[in-house]
């Protein structure tokens, strides 16, 4: 007899969805496997912690892409959480719907499960949010969502210059109306601390007597005989680890994790998997195929100290600032990594915007040996492409969990992702140069105005581009035969298994990506609870 019904490798942001989800039924039993450790180091819960925790290899994996040309000839850290709530334990908390047209493409790839009816409803559900019930939110969900209450005359200029520019100001920019808009970021951030996914999930879950929650397991490999997932099989404290499941295996290890566990089980490119010496399970091609990441670039301008954010973030400030937030958990530390967003079309003529900028009063020194912001006043803003064209893979290099597989990022491959660069950036500079913003800069710093030509801008975001940790569809889900899972997310040809996070996505389903991987899994929830009946 399986000691577990449902056995979810990852806790992360879908992991921990799930584990909520499945165990409200006493009759359940749940196992929910982490390779990371607990989530009380106070940096974790601390919203401007992050700039620690990411560098921090206690709590991430530290994967890697492959070096090539569009990434300066260097690998690039694509860093994933590896602690209870996963990478949303270490994420920059933007907390981003997507628009409702995706969810709409994704039910005609997928089937109707997928469409924005179902999706709005699983926001409406799990969602907390600040401004209460409304068309696409939810007011008494587990997961606590906040506007940012920081207010200055340089984040109301910056909301200002979008609609100088013909953006829609939103109060919440997350309102299904898929048109251009802008306005301050909801955040998973509530009364000054971070709401992870083990937060808001584990948190009241994890008092239940048919939840188990095991930690530090390295999960290798899918243990599936004649043709039935039976359990997993990995390492413990150095030890052998196997946990059986009577009902399903839900992996939820992520875009980077979930397809190599896949592949060391035997399910993936069968010419590959014998290169390696796996006996071949399923030979699906598509694992690891599909990889799509955001690249972005950070620009930067100079204005006066006195209108930043910086300086609360250097010297004394920092101390005062820190010391604030110990005391009421308010103050420039409560703050997420963005502060506003907006989100505009390339071209009059698309459906939906294809562009999106998050923007924060404060800039970075990225001369500085260490993450720090620089000496005098200045704000940043990140521009990319919502639903980037180019596609990497990822394969396993090896049969060992603890060897980092192979990340090809192909940045800018498809001609289309590479024509965007130049305009995405111009659009950014067009944006700044609205009153009243423009009145309050001095000068752009990062790339600056010398890289100017088709060419420069292309060097510019080869040079300071940087992956934006929104890495999916290595696992893409489909009604077609190419697909890796179907629309119930069932792994094709394995009986049993299941894969629900971000590696399921077809292409992106918004700038980014928490929100939708959490929709996903609580949906996910549902189908299986309905097949389960």
């Amino acid at each position: 007899m399986s000691d577990y019904d449902y056995v979810i490798v990852g806790a992360g942001a879908a992991g921990c969805v799930l584990a909520y989800r499945l165990s409200q039924d006493p009759a359940n039993r749940v196992l929910l496997i982490e390779a990371g450790g607990g989530d009380g180091h106070p940096f974790i819960h601390m919203p401007k912690g992050l700039g620690k925790i990411l560098f921090n290899p206690r709590f991430l994996w530290p994967f890697m892409t492959e070096p090539e040309a569009v990434s300066n000839d260097t690998g690039e850290s694509w860093a994933r959480g590896r602690v209870l709530g996963g990478s949303s334990a270490v994420n920059g908390m933007v907390w981003v719907h997507g628009e409702a047209a995706n969810y709409d493409r994704l039910a005609e790839l997928a089937g109707a499960d997928w469409s924005w009816t179902h999706i709005r409803q699983a926001y409406c559900e799990l969602e907390g949010h600040q401004l209460g019930d409304g068309p696409a939110r939810g007011g008494k969900g587990p997961l606590r969502i906040s506007l940012s209450d920081y207010r200055s005359r340089l984040t109301e200029a910056m909301v200002a210059a979008g609609v100088a520019m013909g953006l829609k100001r939103a109060e919440d920019v997350n309102d299904p109306e898929d048109g251009e808009r802008v306005g301050y970021a909801p955040r998973t951030i509530w009364r000054g601390r971070r709401q992870s996914a083990a937060t808001a999930f584990l948190r009241p879950a994890r008092r239940r007597p048919n939840l188990t929650i095991v930690t530090g397991v390295t999960v290798d490999r899918v243990a599936v005989e004649n043709g039935r997932t039976t359990g997993v099989e990995g390492r413990k404290d150095g030890a052998a680890a196997r946990y059986t499941a009577a009902k399903e295996v839900l992996l939820c290890a992520g875009t980077i994790a979930s397809p190599a566990i896949l592949q060391r089980s035997g399910i993936g490119p069968a010419a590959s998997l014998r290169s390696l010496g796996i006996p071949v399970v399923r030979d699906l091609p598509a694992v690891g195929a599909n990889l799509r990441e955001h690249r972005g670039i950070v620009m930067q301008w100079k204005v006066d100290d006195r209108l930043s954010q910086n300086r609360d973030y250097r010297g004394v400030g920092l101390v005062r600032s820190v010391l604030r937030y110990f005391a009421q958990h308010k103050g420039p530390m409560a703050g997420g990594a963005y502060d506003m967003g907006a989100w505009f079309k390339t071209r009059p003529e698309l459906p939906i915007p294809d562009g999106q900028l998050l923007m924060s009063p404060y800039s970075f020194d990225y001369g500085a040996p260490s993450l720090r912001v620089e000496p005098s006043g200045g704000f940043n803003i990140c521009v990319y492409k919502l639903r980037p064209d180019s596609q990497g893979s990822i394969l396993i290099r090896s049969r060992d969990p603890a060897d980092p597989p192979v990340i090809h990022a192909r940045y800018a491959s498809d001609e289309s992702d590479r024509a965007s660069i130049p305009v995405l950036v111009r659009y950014a500079r067009r944006y700044v140069a609205q009153a009243p913003l423009r009145d309050m800069v001095i000068a752009e710093t990062r790339p600056g105005p010398e890289f100017e030509t088709d060419a420069q801008i292309f060097e510019a975001y080869r040079r300071f581009g940087y992956g934006n940790y929104h890495a999916c569809g290595t696992c893409r889900m489909g009604s077609d035969e190419d697909a890796v899972v179907d629309g119930a997310l069932n792994v094709r040809g394995v009986q049993g298994l299941r894969v629900v996070d971000a590696s399921v996505f077809p292409f992106m389903l918004a700038g980014n990506t928490q929100a939708p991987v959490m929709a996903i899994a609580w949906r996910a929830a549902d189908i299986v609870l309905r097949e389960s009946r």
